[in-house]
C-alpha cells in the first residue's frame, strides 16, 4: 500500500505528497497519463523532485476515488497504460484547462479591499487571498531551492508585512493572471501538436471470398492484415497505407501533406491512412496496417515532440535557475543600502525565469505543428536545432534527387538463341518476388509486352548484389556488374563495347547471366526531379556549404547528374554499407551532416547523421530511424524543413535577447526605485505573455 499525504485542498484542486515518486523507475509522464484517466479529473501536474501531485478536479466528491487510486497504484498499472518508451501517448493526454480559481480569488480580494475600511479585515482578506501563493513558495523553497515562485511569494509577503494591502492584492492578481495566461499559452502549444494526431478509424470494409463469391465484410481496423483488400467509399477516411487495385477517386490529403486541392487517384497509385476519399470508390491493397500506418507514425512523432528537450532549451532553463539567486541577492543588497521594503518587493518581481523557461518550448512546438500540417513530421526540438546547424547535405540519389520511378528503356540479348522478350521474361519471372524499384520496373515492362512467366527454382536474394536461381538446371544470375563479373566470374570481354556505349549514354544497366555466360542487359532510366536543381540552390541560400551525392551508378553517369544539379562531391559505384561510413567520415571532419534517403539500406546512414531525413516513399525502417519524415514526395519539402528550422532558431534567439534585455531594464528600474511592485509585476508579466504569444505565433511555414 502506497503512502501519501494531502497537503492542500480546495473545491477544485488537490495536492498530495506521494512516496512512490521517490522511486527511479516511476516516469512522471506515464503517472500523469494514468491519473488523468480517473473520471472527474480535469488535469494532473506531477513534480517528481518535490514528490508532489496536483489534481485539478470537477468537484471535491471524487477525492475518495483519487486517494484510493494512489493507495493501490502498482507498477503493473503504469506499465499497462498505452505509453511506450517512457513517452506519454497522445491518446492518454487530456486537454488541460488552466484554472481561473487563483485569478478570481486574488482579483476578488483586490476589489473587496477597496470597500473595506477596517485594517484588520483588510489584513485577513489579503492574507487569505495570498496564502496559497505563500504556501506554494515556501514549499518550493524547501523542496526545490530558490525558484521564481519563491521570489514572487516573498514579494507579496513583504507587501502584506508592510500592510500595503493594495500592493499585495494587485501583485497577487497580476501574478495569478500572468500564470493563467502563461499556462493557457503553453497548453495551446501542446494542443497544436495534438491536432496533428488523426482520429483512428474504428471499422472498415474489406473484400473476402465466401462460398466462392467476393463479399464486403465490416471489420475492426485492428483485424485488417497486410494483403487484405480494403474498400473505401466517398466521405470515408482511408484506414491503411496501400496501393489502389481498383477504381479511381478524388482524395483530400490536406491533413497529411498540406496539399489544398484534392488529388486524383487511380489504379496503381499509393494512398495513405488519415486522408479522406471525397468522390469515387476505391479498393486498396493494404501494405501498412495498424501501428505501421502513416497516422500511427505521426502519433509517435508527436509523443517524442511533447517530451523532448533541445540543448538550447536546457541551457535556457539552467540560466533561468542561476539568475534567481542573483535577483534575490540584489534585493538583499538593496535593502541593506536603502532599508526600503517596497523597493525590495519591486526587485523580487523582476524575474527572468518564466520567459526563459516557457517561450523556447512553445516556439519549438509551434514549428513542429506548422511543419506537420505541411506534410513534414519532425521528431522534436533536438531535430529542429540540429537541422538549423547543418552545413552539409548528403543525398542518396535514387528517390531523392531523382523520381525513383525507374523505367525500362532498352533490352539487349547477347545470345542469338534468346530474343529480347525472352531475356525480359526471364528477368521478370525471377525479380517479381521482390519489392525493389528495379524489380518493379522490369516486371512492369514485361507485363506491357505480354509477360510470359518462366518456371524457375527457389530464388536467392543477395543483399546489395542481386538474385540467383535456376531454370532447367542452369544457373540464372541477375544483378550488378560487380556481382556477375567479380563474384560469379562471368566474362564480360566480348560485350564491353555495347555495354560501354550504354553507360556513356547515362543508362543504368541490369546484367543477366545464364549458364555461366552473360546473356544480356536491361537498361533503365530514372529522371531527375523537375525541382531538384532549384531546391539545391535554395539550400545553399539557407547556409548549406556542401552538397554531396551518393549512388551505386557508374562514375560517368553519376558525374553527369552531379554536373546538371551543381553537386559539390560525388561518391559512385557504392555498396549500401559504404553510405554510413561516408557520413561518419564527414562528421569526424567537423561537418554538421543531414542525410536524405529512402531505402532499407539507408537506415545506418540516417542514424549516423546529425539529422536523418526520410522521403515519403521510403522503406519502413528508413522512416522509423529518421529525425524528419516527409509525407509528400517532393524534394522541396527538404528545403521547407531546413527553412523552418533556421527561422525557429532565429525566433528563439530573438526571444532570448528580448527576455534578457527587457527584464534587465525592469530590474534596473526596480533597483533604482523607478517602479513600484505593481508596475514591476505588470511589466514583467506583460513581457512574458508577449514573448509567449510571439512564440506560439511562431514562424511562417
Amino acid at each position: 500500500m502506497n503512502k501519501f499525504i494531502k497537503v492542500h485542498e480546495t473545491l477544485t484542486r488537490l495536492r498530495y505528497k506521494f512516496e512512490l515518486l521517490k522511486e527511479e523507475f516511476i516516469d512522471e509522464n506515464i503517472l500523469k497519463a494514468y491519473l488523468e484517466n480517473i473520471q472527474g479529473v480535469n488535469s494532473v501536474r506531477v513534480n517528481k523532485k518535490a514528490y508532489s501531485i496536483i489534481f485539478n478536479i470537477e468537484n471535491i466528491d471524487i477525492k475518495k476515488t483519487i486517494e484510493e487510486s494512489l493507495k493501490t497504484l502498482t507498477l503493473e498499472d503504469l506499465l499497462s497504460t498505452n505509453c511506450e518508451d517512457n513517452a506519454v501517448c497522445v491518446s492518454c493526454i487530456k486537454n488541460e484547462k488552466p484554472s481561473l480559481e487563483g485569478v478570481v480569488r486574488a482579483g476578488g480580494a483586490l476589489v473587496a479591499e477597496r470597500f473595506i475600511s477596517n485594517n484588520l479585515a483588510k489584513a485577513l482578506l489579503t492574507t487569505t487571498a495570498a496564502t496559497p501563493l505563500l504556501i506554494e513558495g515556501t514549499k518550493e523553497l524547501f523542496n526545490e531551492g530558490l525558484t521564481s515562485k519563491v521570489l514572487e511569494s516573498a514579494a507579496v509577503g513583504i507587501s502584506v508585512y508592510r500592510k500595503d494591502y493594495l500592493a499585495a492584492n494587485s501583485t497577487n492578481t497580476m501574478l495569478a493572471l500572468g500564470e493563467y495566461i502563461e499556462e493557457t499559452t503553453v497548453h495551446k502549444s501542446d494542443d497544436l501538436l495534438k491536432e496533428l494526431a488523426k482520429p483512428n478509424v474504428k471499422e472498415a470494409w474489406i473484400e473476402k471470398l465466401q462460398d466462392g463469391k467476393k463479399v464486403e465484410v465490416l471489420v475492426k481496423t485492428e483485424e485488417i492484415d497486410v494483403g487484405d483488400i480494403v474498400v473505401v467509399s466517398a466521405g470515408s477516411t482511408i484506414p491503411v497505407d496501400g496501393h489502389i487495385v481498383f477504381g479511381d477517386a478524388s482524395v483530400n490529403q490536406v491533413s497529411m501533406t498540406g496539399e489544398a486541392e484534392p488529388i486524383k487517384k487511380q489504379r496503381g497509385d499509393r494512398v495513405i491512412s488519415g486522408t479522406v476519399l471525397e468522390e469515387g470508390r476505391l479498393k486498396i491493397w493494404a501494405e501498412h496496417v495498424g501501428a505501421n500506418t502513416a497516422t500511427q507514425r505521426i502519433k509517435h512523432y508527436i509523443e517524442s515532440s511533447l517530451n523532448e528537450k533541445s540543448s538550447v532549451q536546457l541551457k535556457a532553463t539552467k540560466l533561468a535557475d542561476k539568475l534567481v539567486p542573483v535577483t534575490l541577492g540584489l534585493a538583499g543588497f538593496s535593502y541593506l543600502i536603502t532599508k526600503d521594503f517596497e523597493r525590495v518587493a519591486s526587485i523580487l518581481q523582476a524575474d527572468y525565469s518564466c520567459a526563459l523557461k516557457l517561450a523556447t518550448p512553445v516556439a519549438f512546438k509551434s514549428t513542429i505543428s506548422k511543419a506537420g500540417h505541411n506534410g513534414i513530421m519532425i521528431k522534436g526540438a533536438k531535430s529542429i536545432e540540429s537541422l538549423s546547424n547543418v552545413d552539409t547535405f548528403i543525398f542518396d540519389k535514387t528517390g531523392t534527387l531523382t523520381k525513383g520511378d525507374l523505367e525500362v528503356i532498352e533490352v539487349q540479348s547477347f545470345d542469338e538463341q534468346w530474343t529480347e522478350e525472352e531475356v525480359l521474361n526471364l528477368t521478370a519471372s525471377t525479380e517479381e518476388h521482390y519489392f525493389h524499384p528495379v524489380a518493379e520496373a522490369v516486371v512492369k515492362a514485361a507485363k506491357q509486352r505480354g509477360f510470359v512467366h518462366m518456371h524457375h527454382e527457389e530464388v536467392e536474394f543477395i543483399v546489395a548484389h542481386g538474385v540467383k536461381t535456376e531454370v532447367d538446371g542452369k544457373s540464372v544470375i541477375i544483378g550488378s556488374r560487380h556481382f556477375l563479373e567479380d563474384d560469379e566470374k562471368i566474362d564480360f570481354s566480348s560485350h564491353k563495347e555495347k555495354i560501354n556505349k550504354s553507360l556513356d549514354e547515362g543508362k543504368t544497366l541490369l546484367y543477366i547471366g545464364f549458364n555461366g555466360k552473360l546473356l544480356g542487359t536491361i537498361a533503365l532510366s530514372d529522371k531527375i526531379r523537375d525541382n531538384a536543381k532549384e531546391s539545391l540552390l535554395r539550400l545553399r541560400q539557407l547556409g548549406v556549404k556542401h552538397l554531396v551525392m551518393l549512388t551505386g551508378d557508374v562514375d560517368k553517369k553519376a558525374q553527369m547528374v552531379a554536373e546538371e544539379l551543381g553537386i559539390d562531391e560525388v561518391f559512385s559505384e557504392l555498396l549500401p554499407t559504404d553510405k554510413a561510413a561516408i557520413v561518419k567520415k564527414m562528421m569526424d571532419e567537423g561537418r554538421k551532416v543531414a542525410f536524405v534517403g529512402d531505402g532499407i539500406n539507408d537506415a545506418p546512414a540516417l542514424i549516423s547523421a546529425s539529422v536523418g531525413i526520410s522521403m515519403s516513399k521510403g522503406a519502413d525502417i528508413a522512416k522509423a530511424t529518421a529525425d524528419v519524415s516527409l509525407l509528400k514526395d517532393d524534394i522541396q519539402a527538404v528545403v521547407e524543413a531546413k527553412e523552418l528550422a533556421n527561422k525557429t532558431m532565429r525566433l528563439i534567439n530573438t526571444n532570448f535577447k528580448a527576455t534578457v534585455g527587457v527584464n534587465s531594464a525592469i530590474l534596473a528600474g526596480a533597483t533604482f526605485g523607478a517602479f513600484s511592485p505593481i508596475v514591476t509585476a505588470v511589466l514583467h508579466n506583460g513581457t512574458t505573455i508577449g514573448l509567449l504569444l510571439n512564440s506560439i505565433k511562431g514562424v511562417k511555414a
